[in-house]
């Protein structure tokens, strides 16, 4: 096993065995706060990328392909799609959605748009901490170092999304609230899990070429948080209500999966792209 894939292991290893790790140590410490207030949310948080900044600097991936740099002002327009690309997305679903009568939108019209943008707002500066972990672990590390292995854009968007899924899972048995989740999700929990399964390939995608192309880790960092702002209020505030299987599927949320579809078909432009420009 050669060293870049050997690095590539041990972090998805420890990204998918960080928050059982930081579940453990709750248990064992007797912890009687919150879990998103604990020790152990901070591990399942930070040991993705702390793994890959150790491996950089001791483990011979040196940090040339970090993406720490912005790559300003000639990336310009790769901030620009990572800022609008969620919101266009969002407002197609939508609009289809809505046309069909698969969403219903009063709490727009019950609360105001003023409380949404205030929410959202909230939810943009409260993500940037958690969105700097996750996007320098898996934009930040592991799409680069699977293309400096030489692995397939797609395989590499695929082993990405698949470790980023893993991850998650501590994140939804135990640290957030049981009853948080299954107000800002559609379906019944295990539902969601396999559904968020075949999502976060679309997502990663997207995500993975914005980062390849921008060669900057910050522009994935900026959607993230503009997903997570944007679509989390939707359901979770009562912005928007579902109905049935229709309004699951096109629900204009990060996890609906007419929203993921737009989400490959992006990616997979970009991906064509950046293809010709390296060929």
């Amino acid at each position: 096993m050669n060293k870049t894939i050997r690095n590539i292991v041990i972090v998805s290893l420890f990204a998918i065995g960080g928050g059982w790790l930081g579940i453990w140590l709750n248990n064992i410490t007797g912890n009687t706060a919150p879990p998103m207030e604990s020790l152990g949310v901070l591990v399942w948080l930070a040991t993705p990328a702390l793994s890959g900044f150790f491996l950089r600097a001791f483990g011979g991936d040196g940090w040339k392909d970090s993406g720490f740099g912005l790559n300003l002002p000639s990336g310009w327009k790769w901030y620009l799609l990572a800022i609008l690309v969620y919101p266009l997305a969002a407002l197609l679903t939508f609009g289809l959605a809505a046309l069909f009568g698969f969403i219903s939108a009063d709490g727009f019209a019950d609360q105001g748009f003023r409380a949404y943008l205030s929410i959202a707002g909230m939810m943009f500066v409260g993500s940037l901490m958690k969105n700097f972990f996750e996007e320098f672990a898996w934009r930040g590390y592991l799409t680069p170092r699977l293309e400096a292995a030489k692995i397939h854009p797609m395989l590499n968007h695929f082993i990405t999304g698949v470790v980023w899924w893993a991850w998650h899972l501590p994140y939804y048995y135990y640290f957030l609230d049981r009853q948080t989740l299954e107000s800002n999700i559609a379906t019944s929990v295990p539902a969601f899990l396999v559904i968020s399964f075949f999502i976060m390939f679309p997502a990663s995608v997207l995500f993975g070429e914005l980062r390849l192309l921008s060669k900057s880790t910050w522009t994935a960092f900026l959607l993230h948080c503009m997903v997570n702002a944007l679509s989390t209020p939707l359901l979770l505030n009562g912005f928007i209500k579902t109905h049935g299987t229709m309004g699951i599927i096109f629900a204009p949320t990060h996890e609906g999966i007419f929203v993921s579809i737009l989400y490959g078909a992006v990616g997979w432009m970009l991906y064509k792209y950046r293809t010709k420009l390296t060929s």
